[in-house]
């Protein structure tokens, strides 16, 4: 169970705070749903969920619309207060039960092993500490429990890949949020002993010029139904 959600007492303080990003972030957010078929990757990255289901990063919300409705309940962590908010208005509009809580992937509050599956939408490549942020999600998740992961990385050839890390360690993570171009989610989340399901590369945008931020990977991992350690 979530230890306060938000709207409900006092908030703590935040554990990311990217005012002007976020609101920039938002904007730009809805109209790629369209225009660079988000939606539709969206509605491929969580079809089949069922039970209880927690978010990390849900950022402005844009996934709860397509939770299908064998979800009995979201628990969506966002650690930034504009985006969160905005989250918090996109919950009263699903279909499902969505419970906006402040927190940081690295410390989710949250009981272990309370979630039959984990979303992880386009935030490894922001968080603080992936390593610690996979250890928490294999706390949180019942063993034999899913994660959705839709996450941008690494990509391309030689010259795309010194590119990707040239920007990683000068302007692009103040100017967008803390964000990474040059990680990796799949060996990041194998490293964290899940077992990874097939999954698929995608470019973004499908057609057009390839960008820094266009590989991304779109797949299912497992914790395996044989592990039972846990911090709790």
């Amino acid at each position: 169970m979530p230890l306060r959600a938000a709207g409900s007492g006092t908030v703590p303080r935040d554990a990311v705070h990217h005012p002007l990003f976020a609101r920039y972030y938002a904007r730009f957010s809805v109209s790629a749903e369209s225009k660079l078929g988000l939606a539709g990757l969206r509605d491929r990255l969580l079809a089949g969920l069922s039970g209880r289901v927690i978010e990390i990063g849900a950022g402005n919300g844009l996934n709860f619309s397509h939770y299908p409705g064998t979800v009995s309940e979201v628990v969506a962590i966002e650690p930034e207060r504009t985006l969160r908010q905005l989250a918090v208005e996109a919950a009263l509009r699903s279909g499902v039960a969505v419970d906006v809580v402040p927190g940081a992937a690295e410390k989710l509050p949250v009981k272990s092993e309370a979630f039959d599956a984990v979303v992880l939408s386009l935030v490894l490549c922001s968080v603080r500490d992936v390593p610690r942020a996979l250890a928490e999600v294999r706390r949180v998740l019942r063993p034999g429990g899913v994660v959705r992961f839709f996450e941008h990385g690494r990509g391309g050839g030689p010259a795309m890949a010194f590119t990707q890390r040239a920007l990683d360690r000068t302007l692009w993570p103040p100017l967008n949020g803390g964000c990474h171009l040059a990680r990796d989610p799949v060996t990041a989340l194998r490293d964290a002993g899940f077992e990874l399901g097939p999954y698929r590369r995608v470019l973004i945008p499908e057609k057009g010029p390839t960008l820094p931020t266009s590989y991304c990977v779109l797949g299912p991992a497992w914790r395996p139904v044989t592990d039972t350690d846990t911090d709790t």
